[in-house]
């Protein structure tokens, strides 16, 4: 059971080409066991619809990133985290990847971001692992 950052799905979505974009295909097709809480899908849904984020380039309509999002939802465990453990990244933003990883039984974060490269996940039982890891 893996939790998915933001800059995964993201980066995912901006390319075809790459590791992200594999890691969010698998989420898709249902090869990869993923997890989302409200607040992860919540940050997934408020970043992906910033005006530009996904590039000039880039032909994604507004329907299309709802066609996306709902098909994570079908394919996700839901996970409804009842502790809280804020703040505990250097970037408490993060911390509900954490938080969703602790609820689900998951043991891996991808994420390109350095917060998660911090020892005391371990102790968790959580690894943080970049998408081509």
């Amino acid at each position: 059971m893996i939790v998915v950052d933001v800059n995964i799905v993201l980066r995912g979505l901006r390319s075809r080409a790459g590791a992200s974009h594999q890691i969010l295909r698998g989420m898709l097709s249902g090869e990869l066991r993923f997890a989302l809480s409200p607040a992860v899908l919540l940050e997934y849904e408020d970043v992906v619809r910033r005006p530009g984020i996904l590039g000039p380039s880039n032909a994604l309509e507004q329907s299309d990133l709802d066609v996306v999002l709902d098909a994570l939802c079908a394919a996700c465990l839901p996970t409804h985290p009842t502790i809280r453990f804020r703040p505990f990244l250097e970037d408490p933003k993060d911390d509900l990847y954490v938080e969703c990883a602790l609820a689900a039984g998951a043991t891996i974060i991808v994420s390109e971001d350095r917060h998660f490269r911090i020892p005391a996940l371990r102790a968790f039982g959580i690894t943080a692992m970049g998408a081509a890891a």
